[in-house]
């Protein structure tokens, strides 16, 4: 039976990550990166696929939990009728790329507490049984190239390739358990007090924290923390790229097919993620994401590919997992995503406008930035008019998407920016030519008359949540009749108990069956729009709605099912808290995000 993703937390160590459920079982890790097979697969199975379970005996008792105040530090308490114990979990930093410790530390507080332990270790998704083997500091696994130590001084069974253990804490009693991965060939890695390592990554996550400027009350401090954590988290620290979800195959419908794999890094996202990052103060975290970029892209124009793996990989096979049942019976279970290999015109402005705001808000200048937009401007000089699959990444047939369109008109505008702002060399007269070209066709054949909005894309009569980002980008203002008219047009047609989903799925064909929720990331655009338009008290309802959705560790997914009033897509997504931060900023600040974007103004921390 799957748990609701609300019940787990998120632990890392920006190599990988875990998911640590409410009842004290990891059921998802994969080791040694986020891209990796997973060892503990119970999320998109059950048990029997790999799980590592801590919890009292007793199963009546109280669990609640926290994180150790702005860290990623996991705290779960359990309370018996005969103590109190408490459970930290975490993952250690390492500065070596390959070492990913898991780290379960159990503390007795009161009276004592009979604790059992149970791991089922599945390399491979699940499939992979390994060799285990007593050791005097615990067990060690192997499999093929992946192998693990377990370092605990409990004494441990083992039954039906199952090991178990029970103890009992009380007041002062500390018994730690450590997960340690290495690589089959090589020799296992020391494995330190973990009463101090906690002590150090509380002390480390802390201190990251500090950097967060905020100035919008201690009442929204926490959330907009919360989500830059998760942030930092999804970032992948040897290379900077920031994967959009640590999971896969968590399914946009219960039961249905739209089950993607996430542990890769968008385009898409790049724009709003720098943005989140500077108006936060983090400089360091958004000069890395624009390294991730320029070395991502690098390569011929043409083969510029709309998502890249963590190091910039840019084969992505999507393959299925066939012994793996998947969440609530979501199928398929996929890894790799297809997506990579499609054309998505979005994505050149995304990448231009990010490496413009990247010199607006006085990032190190870098003349191979310059040099590589030029080279991209000149297939899009043609290409903007063609047919793609839009930025949701729809599988049926291609399109003229409005909001593709839009972005390669931001791409030419920003590029006209750089040269007047910037002083920087380029054939600014022809750019500006073909900014005011893609505006014209856009006004033209993307807006519709008849219905006061703009559309989905060219020759439709759907609307999209995309089309909020129109005064976002700069294209026209807020107060625009055409943008106005597109916001009440998206109120009407695409809220969902005061949600907005991306598009209609029983009217817009995407090529794939079934529904989805509502779409979170562009609910948060929809609290922008409201602030962009002076409709501050709607902007304010709306984002506490959203707030409201996060479970009770401040984490969001990829969408919200309305009806079942549970959190649906891969968990947690990165790009809703990006949107989190964002609007945030928006409505803490005269001049937030969205108006800095609009005004082609720096990022401000």
């Amino acid at each position: 039976m799957s748990k609701p993703l609300e019940d787990y937390g998120l632990i890392g160590n920006m190599l990988s990550a875990a998911l640590v459920a409410r009842d004290g079982s990891i059921d998802w890790l994969c080791l040694p990166h986020f891209d990796s097979p997973a060892c503990f697969a119970a999320l998109l199975g059950d048990e029997r696929h790999g799980h590592w379970r801590i919890a009292p005996h007793a199963r009546n008792c109280t669990v609640s939990r926290r994180y150790v105040p702005d860290t990623a530090v996991l705290e779960t308490r359990y309370e018996t009728s005969s103590g109190t114990a408490l459970l930290y979990d975490f993952m250690p930093l390492s500065d070596d790329d390959e070492r990913a410790d898991v780290v379960r530390i159990v503390r007795g507080e009161s009276g004592h507490v009979q604790m059992d332990m149970e791991m089922v270790l599945r390399f491979n998704y699940g499939q992979a049984v390994p060799w285990v083997r007593r050791r005097d500091y615990g067990l060690s696994a192997i499999a093929g190239p992946d192998a693990v130590e377990l370092h605990t001084p409990v004494d441990l069974a083992g039954h039906e390739l199952t090991t178990t253990a029970r103890f009992t804490v009380h007041p002062g009693r500390v018994v730690p358990f450590t997960l340690s991965y290495h690589r089959s060939h090589r020799t296992p890695h020391f494995v330190p007090d973990r009463v101090e390592s906690m002590d150090r990554t509380i002390s480390w996550w802390q201190e990251w924290a500090k950097r967060c400027r905020w100035e919008g009350g201690d009442e929204r401090r926490d959330a907009v923390v919360r989500s830059l954590i998760t942030l930092k988290l999804l970032t992948f620290h040897p290379t900077g790229g920031i994967i959009a979800a640590p999971t896969t195959s968590l399914p946009e419908a219960l039961g249905g097919t739209r089950n993607w794999d996430y542990r890769h890094c968008w385009l898409r996202d790049s724009a709003l993620t720098l943005y989140a990052l500077l108006n936060a103060g983090y400089r360091e975290e958004a000069e890395a994401w624009r390294q991730w970029l320029l070395r991502a892209v690098a390569g011929h124009p043409d083969q510029l590919q709309i998502m890249y793996g963590i190091a910039g990989e840019r084969w992505l096979p999507e393959l299925e997992i066939p012994w793996l049942p998947g969440y609530e019976g979501s199928l398929p279970v996929r890894r790799g995503n297809g997506a990579a290999g499609q054309s998505q015109l979005d994505v050149y402005g995304e990448l231009i406008e990010t490496l413009y705001a990247a010199r607006a808000a006085d990032l190190a200048p870098l003349a191979e930035a310059w040099r590589l937009q030029n080279v991209l401007l000149e297939p899009l000089r043609d290409r903007w008019k063609e047919l793609d699959h839009g930025i949701w990444e729809v599988r049926g047939e291609r399109r003229a998407f409005t909001h593709s369109r839009l972005m390669c008109w931001v791409a030419f505008d920003r590029a006209v920016q750089s040269c007047v702002r910037f002083g920087l060399r380029g054939p600014q007269d022809e750019w500006q030519r073909l900014a005011d070209r893609i505006h014209a066709d856009i006004c033209k054949h993307g807006y519709n008359p008849a219905r006061g909005s703009f559309v989905q894309s060219y020759g439709s009569d759907e609307l999209d949540a995309s089309l909020l980002l129109i005064p976002q980008v700069g294209f026209l203002p807020a107060d625009d009749p055409r943008v106005t008219g597109t916001v009440r047009a998206i109120e009407r047609e695409l809220l969902r108990d005061g949600l907005l989903l991306r598009y209609s799925t029983q009217h817009a064909s995407d090529g794939l069956p079934g529904d989805e929720g509502v779409f979170l990331a562009c609910s948060f655009w929809l609290a922008d729009a409201y602030v962009m338009q002076g409709r501050i008290e709607d902007a304010e309802r709306l984002f506490e709605r959203l707030l409201a959705l996060r479970n009770d560790l401040g984490l969001l997914a990829e969408e919200y099912d309305v009806g079942r009033r549970r959190l649906v897509g891969n968990f947690p997504q990165g790009f809703s808290h990006i949107g989190l931060v964002n609007t945030a900023y928006n409505l803490s600040r005269a001049s937030g995000p969205a108006r800095q974007r609009s005004e082609q103004d720096a990022p401000r921390e």
